[in-house]
């Protein structure tokens, strides 16, 4: 990765010219996607954003990305990106413009509202930079329709999340309040500015249309995908110096469900001694998880605090036995879609996911993995002692996630599809 600070009228220049790249191909769509989380941020927005720009570029197309420097989950900003309006790099073929953001820790409804118009306002300090496009995609939508106005090009808004049904199901907001008839008719009026609107989930398409009169037409799913030349099929670790690897990667955050696996991990580790769980990432819910496990006693747990890079992660996963999707219950069938899934899926391994709704039904669908009930924790401790003691299942489950992903959910996939609908956009 190699990376240039703004300086003046000359490097904007050079940067429009595409004198920093080695090679100078000739695009037939130049694609500006505007969003706050970009790796190496966690979650996944970032990882979504990163595979849709990489399978925009494997695809035949010009991408430029502008992107809140690295800040998530914890607010710590590397050095040489604090407090500068922007900074560039390349990045696997396209450009990628850092803007400034707040140093917060993505925490609490206030300090989450700070960071999101930190980054609105920020994102168009990138203007000069972009130049010409054909058309934007934007997971931050105040920015992105900014854009789309400014370069008179369509827009594209996209939909990770349920963002209001979410804050209401973690108790945050009550359905009804006030403050929530205002969010939605807001939430409403960014919706009606898209000409497209790309869920990442075909769960959300319902809600968009009935509660936020979204006209059918215009939304078009793009579900998440994977890289597969990093999240390649990871070898059997099976007896290796005598360790059955539990795996979770990814942020920590309150959409999951830790308590439930680290009570499994309880009932493990007094029938099985060879059994060790491993939790990686940050998030606001660090702090509970490590002292969950201190409190509970739990010596075959690992917890490991730091951001990897996605070829770590790849690793990480590679060299698990089971991977683990705790989602948390939230009263009702979960409608959204884990991207981490698929990478689970890519590396070769059987999956438990503990939830009800869209992902357990994938998992189900795929035969990549056991389901278990939200918050059955035994249930849980047995689906692992299942697969340990049945490699031959275990090694099943894992080739059939990673034979779906190389056929519908690779980063080229999802590419050409994101590109086939952009292309109709242009033309209307």
């Amino acid at each position: 990765m190699r990376s240039w600070t703004c300086t003046g009228r000359s490097c904007c220049l050079r940067f429009l010219s595409g004198k920093h790249s080695r090679k100078a191909p000739v695009f037939s769509l130049h694609v500006l996607i505007v969003a706050q989380y970009f790796p190496p941020d966690l979650g996944g927005s970032a990882t979504r954003a990163f595979n849709l720009a990489k399978g925009l570029v494997l695809n035949g197309c010009r991408v430029t990305v502008v992107a809140a420097v690295r800040h998530y989950p914890q607010g710590k900003i590397p050095r040489g990106y604090r407090w500068r309006p922007v900074k560039g790099e390349w990045l696997d073929g396209m450009r990628v413009v850092g803007t400034f953001v707040l140093p917060l820790v993505s925490r609490g409804f206030v300090r989450r509202l700070l960071l999101i118009w930190s980054f609105a306002v920020s994102a168009l300090f990138a203007l000069p930079l972009v130049g010409r496009v054909d058309a934007v995609w934007a997971s931050s939508w105040m920015p992105g329709l900014v854009y789309s106005r400014l370069k008179r090009r369509p827009l594209a808004l996209n939909e990770d999340d349920l963002t209001l049904e979410d804050v209401v199901d973690l108790g945050l907001v009550k359905e009804g309040s006030l403050v929530m008839r205002v969010a939605e008719c807001v939430y409403r009026l960014f919706l009606m500015k898209g000409d497209v609107v790309t869920p990442i989930s075909p769960g959300y398409v319902d809600t968009l249309v009935r509660k936020y009169w979204v006209d059918r037409r215009r939304v078009r799913v793009v579900r998440g995908g994977v890289d597969l030349a990093v999240f390649r099929r990871g070898a059997s670790r099976r007896g290796r110096r005598g360790v059955f690897r539990v795996v979770y990667c990814g942020a920590f955050s309150v959409a999951y469900d830790f308590d439930g696996v680290l009570r499994a991990a309880r009932v493990l580790h007094d029938k099985e001694s060879d059994v060790e769980f491993v939790f990686q990432g940050e998030g606001e819910l660090l702090g509970s998880v490590e002292s969950r496990v201190e409190e509970l006693g739990l010596d075959n747990v690992r917890v490991v605090d730091r951001v990897i890079s996605r070829g770590e992660v790849a690793e990480l996963l590679g060299g698990a036995d089971v991977l683990v999707l705790p989602l948390r219950d939230f009263g009702k069938p979960y409608l959204g879609f884990s991207s981490k899934l698929y990478e689970y899926q890519a590396v070769g391994k059987p999956i438990v996911c503990c939830g009800r709704g869209l992902p357990s039904d994938f998992v189900k669908e795929t035969m990549s993995g056991l389901v278990v009930e939200p918050g059955n924790f035994g249930e849980f401790a047995e689906a692992i002692l299942k697969l340990k003691q049945n490699p031959e299942l275990s090694r099943m489950l894992g080739d059939n996630g990673r034979k779906y992903v190389e056929s519908e959910a690779s980063i080229e996939a999802i590419g050409k599809r994101l590109r086939k609908i952009l292309e109709i956009a242009v033309r209307q």
